[in-house]
């Protein structure tokens, strides 16, 4: 690759220019909910049958929002690193190129999925309006941004990183960068050699891996040490889940099953639950499994049928469950389950910490009135999906969550903002996969008498994958950073969950292509990290039902 010379501007004229076009975009993103919430409401409500009806433009304001706070943790990051010293050529180059790209797609249109665009015109925003929230700085940023010099720049930049380094400064503590340090160096010796032959033959990942990341403190990194756990924020989970999904993301998402069971009996357990299971979950001496979902209902829990009757001091669970994850090998089962018939909808849900014995490939689920049977998936191996079947499965009445029925649907909902926080970790560890994979490819696979990454087309992919994996990963530090302070991170949450998603399927999409017809093959792990990324635009909400509650908020106001 020849020597480019970027035309960028100085951080301080960016800075400036940068803030000036925020203000624009926000006002004209202000424009737009009031124009769309204008045309939802219904005699001074709004509409769902209109929401339903005017979706494409209520699911737009989803991703305008988040646009707008991935331009606004951009000029955090520039600041912050600037002030730490730490905002070199490199971190300027990401920003720049990130910022101008996204005020592109604001201007010009956003994407909500490969086929789906979201226009300015589509809220019902006129041409005078769009090009009166247009000021000179925008295109100032968009010109000198994203251009050709800045891209052959990046891309030098990067072919001098190392395997085992992110492209970018993270802006995190010395603490922080020392634990994702540590996992990196744990995934690259125990998962990283192994994942793809666990992938091709759909094993379980081994136990001593799962030995491995206990001994680590992966399952108790965010349980207070009263309980066992480190008493670390959901920042250092995102680290956490970042890197081991980097290598494998049935390994990134071991730890989330802990988080999420944790987390429910956090919020929502007595004290005396939170003394039995806690301390076991940390350890990695219990591991449980999340079981919520039903054949006919996926997202909408106010339809859920499995009931819990209970009968002198046990419930009788009867009912079906599908899309459980890892439940063979697990101990317990965080089970959300009618226990009111006549309550309709979310009032007579309640949640239950069920125990059960761990089973095996012969005999997967040896407990008394419980069944089920493995789904087959593309990606997303190595803990198991499967259907499960209760038969008056027993639960001790001592095991209903917090020990009061009607809570159950509340006591999940206090967990989704961890729960989507962590899952745009995974994102970000799949796509850094990706990365990865597509520059290795790159560097070494030599075609017309050059390597692949010699060439713009080859390289321009790369640039966008880090680009787009650094303006997704500070949306989603932020939205741990909120978390961590004790604030309402539901749409930061669900705004780093609907890019990271996104931004994951691109870079293995992208990555592939870059392979050939190598990509194809089953050999090649780019073709593991593609079916795996699949899964981040559907589990724990899928796009579309993701940018339905976004938009529902952002509507509501």
């Amino acid at each position: 690759m020849t020597a480019a010379v970027a035309l960028k501007i100085e951080p301080a004229n960016w800075l400036s220019d940068a803030k000036e076009a925020l203000v624009a975009v926000e006002a004209l993103y202000n424009e737009a909910l009031a124009s769309v919430r204008a045309r939802v409401t219904k005699d001074g409500k709004l509409s769902n049958e209109l929401i339903e009806a005017d979706q494409h433009a209520a699911h737009g304001l989803a991703w305008f929002a988040t646009y707008v706070q991935g331009l606004k943790e951009l000029i955090d990051y520039a600041e912050r690193l600037q002030g730490e010293g730490a905002y070199g050529e490199t971190e300027e180059l990401l920003n720049q190129i990130g910022y101008a790209e996204l005020l592109a797609q604001v201007y010009g249109g956003i994407p909500m999925s490969q086929g789906e665009t979201v226009r300015l015109s589509d809220f019902g925003l006129s041409a005078q309006q769009v090009a009166a929230k247009r000021p000179a700085s925008v295109d100032s940023l968009i010109l000198s941004g994203n251009t050709p010099a800045n891209r052959a720049r990046l891309a030098e930049l990067i072919d001098h990183h190392s395997a085992a380094e992110t492209i970018g400064a993270s802006g995190l503590d010395e603490t922080l960068e020392a634990i994702r340090s540590e996992m990196r160096k744990f995934a690259m010796a125990n998962v990283t050699p192994y994942a793809q032959e666990w992938h091709a033959k759909n094993e379980y990942i081994p136990l001593d891996v799962i030995a491995g990341l206990a001994d680590l403190g992966v399952f108790g990194l965010t349980i207070p040490e009263e309980y066992g756990g480190s008493g670390m924020g959901k920042i250092a989970m995102c680290v956490v889940s970042e890197e081991l999904s980097r290598a494998y993301i049935g390994v990134g998402s071991l730890g989330t099953r802990s988080e999420i069971a944790a987390e429910l009996i956090l919020v929502g357990g007595t004290e005396d639950q939170k003394n039995k299971y806690l301390p076991k979950i940390a350890s990695g001496e219990i591991l449980p499994t999340a079981v919520f979902t039903e054949p006919n209902n996926g997202s909408d829990l106010a339809g859920l049928r499995t009931r819990a009757v209970k009968e002198g001091d046990v419930y009788k669970v009867t009912g079906n469950k599908t899309w459980i994850t890892h439940p063979v090998r697990a101990d317990i089962m965080t089970l959300l389950t009618r226990t009111n018939p006549n309550e309709k909808g979310y009032k007579g849900l309640s949640m239950f910490i069920a125990e059960k014995p761990r089973g095996t490939d012969a005999e997967p689920f040896p407990a008394k009135g419980m069944t089920g049977g493995e789904i087959e998936v593309l990606g997303y191996r190595g803990m198991k999906e499967f259907e499960i079947g209760f038969d008056n499965f027993e639960v001790p009445a001592a095991n209903l969550l917090g020990g009061e029925e009607g809570k159950g649907f509340k006591q999940l909902m206090e967990t989704f903002e961890s729960a989507r926080i962590q899952t745009a970790a995974r994102a970000l560890g799949v796509a850094q996969s990706a990365l990865d994979l597509g520059l290795k490819y790159a560097r070494e696979r030599v075609q017309f008498g050059k390597p692949l990454f010699a060439f713009p087309r080859v390289f321009n992919k790369i640039v966008a994958m880090a680009v787009e994996i650094h303006v997704a990963r500070q949306i989603t530090y932020f939205a741990a950073r909120e978390k961590d302070e004790g604030k309402r991170c539901d749409l930061e949450a669900g705004m780093s969950k609907l890019l990271g998603a996104r931004v994951a399927w691109a870079a293995a999409d992208n990555a592939l292509q870059i392979h050939g017809g190598n990509g194809f093959a089953l050999e090649y792990p780019v073709s593991r990290v593609l079916c795996d990324a699949r899964i981040l635009n559907i589990f724990e909400g899928a796009a579309e039902i993701q940018a339905q509650v976004i938009a529902r908020r952002l509507l509501e106001g």
